[in-house]
């Protein structure tokens, strides 16, 4: 009885634990901040003081800096410098020499979270931003110096390399508004709304600053109603093993070591209730470690059940939409899962493996409702 109640109330802490660990990121359990920096090429369109000014169709140099800050992992707001040195194209143009400074402020949205691209990749992200801010053109051979409001927006695609870095590729247009001298410098624009046109090209790097291990643009936030009904099945079972603890232990001298058959019957509704399962991380057949306690629940009751058999039913989420695929994992799972109970002394022929291939009965798009789906739960007989 003791052990029994052991092994449950064991499996109740690493289940909560776990669903502990997956609420985290309702909270601010990720980073927040990161510094983006970039640089690469422009290409000013207009406007120019004739046919005779113009730049390379890919003109360097442009410089980035910004600091940014997500209020959740969707969306934020960025602060950030640039500036872009525009000259003309060799043996082309005629010669002039323009720097272009900016400030602005921006809202960011995680595309990479809003499109769930997390049910295809861990790796690739993107951003889209746009903003108002303030810029020079300054034309130090012309001694001008034009003040400048702007709009701007631009997509931002990411390749994460570590927690704390990701590879950066970015497009961003520039509109101008109260651009008075052309981008050589040399003629007035005699145009007060949004004349100037300037295009970047950037690859650059976000360093991902903050105390917690992942940083907003790639934390998915469980659904909600997911997580409560983790966190139900986990009360219940608690208030289950409460009730095999209260119990009276029924002392047969023939059967000391074995559990009175109202418990037996308990225990053995409960693995069929699907309370212990075991589950896996994505693509993956080997166990997660948080699934020891459900198999030790599992092997205890058939080792105190020697005339007991039991089928182990494999299940993948429905990432990928490969069916055949799909099937061959989850095949691979509830075998891995027999491969334990036999090194652990049940024998082969009371083990029966079923492959379900993907549970079409969980949500897609919810991180946490992909994570129970991929499992493999028992039937006693």
């Amino acid at each position: 009885m003791k052990k029994i109640v052991a092994i449950l109330a064991i499996t109740v802490s690493f289940t909560a634990l776990h669903a502990q660990e997956k609420t985290e990121n309702v909270g601010d359990q990720y980073n927040k901040w990161s510094v983006d920096l970039g640089g690469g090429f422009n290409k000013p369109q207009r406007p120019f003081t004739s046919n005779s000014y113009y730049t390379d169709r890919i003109s360097p140099f442009t410089v980035d800096l910004g600091v940014r800050y997500m209020l959740n992992n969707k969306f934020g707001l960025k602060a950030d410098v640039g500036y872009n040195s525009l000259t003309e194209q060799k043996n082309s143009s005629l010669n002039f020499d323009s720097k272009y400074y900016r400030a602005d402020l921006q809202a960011v949205a995680n595309l990479g979270r809003i499109m769930n691209f997390e049910t295809w990749t861990k790796t690739f992200g993107l951003l889209g931003h746009a903003g108002f801010g303030v810029g020079r053109l300054d034309n130090s051979d012309l001694n001008t110096k034009d003040w400048v409001g702007n709009l701007m927006a631009g997509l931002t695609g990411q390749i994460r390399l570590t927690d704390r870095i990701a590879l950066t590729g970015d497009i961003t247009t520039i509109a101008n508004a109260y651009q008075d001298r052309t981008f050589d410098g040399n003629g007035a624009t005699n145009n007060r709304g949004f004349s100037g046109l300037l295009f970047n090209g950037t690859v650059g790097l976000n360093v991902y600053l903050g105390k917690h291990e992942k940083h907003a643009d790639w934390v998915v936030i469980s659904n909600n109603a997911d997580v409560a009904a983790l966190e139900n099945q986990v009360s219940d079972l608690t208030a289950k093993v409460k009730t095999i603890s209260e119990q009276k232990p029924t002392i047969v001298e023939k059967q000391v070591n074995a559990p009175a058959p109202a418990e037996k019957d308990l225990i053995k509704n409960m693995i069929n209730d699907k309370y212990f399962s075991v589950y896996f991380d994505f693509n993956k057949s080997t166990p997660a470690e948080t699934s020891t306690a459900a198999l030790d629940v599992v092997l205890t009751y058939l080792k105190n059940n020697p005339s007991a058999s039991v089928d182990l039913i494999g299940y993948a989420d429905q990432v990928g939409g490969q069916s055949q695929y799909n099937d061959k994992l989850s095949l691979a799972r509830a075998n891995n899962v027999k491969t334990i109970l036999e090194k652990a002394g049940i024998a082969s022929s009371r083990i029966n493996v079923v492959a379900q291939g993907a549970d079409m009965s969980i949500a897609k798009e919810s991180e946490e409702a992909r994570r129970l789906a991929r499992r493999v739960t028992f039937k006693v007989k």
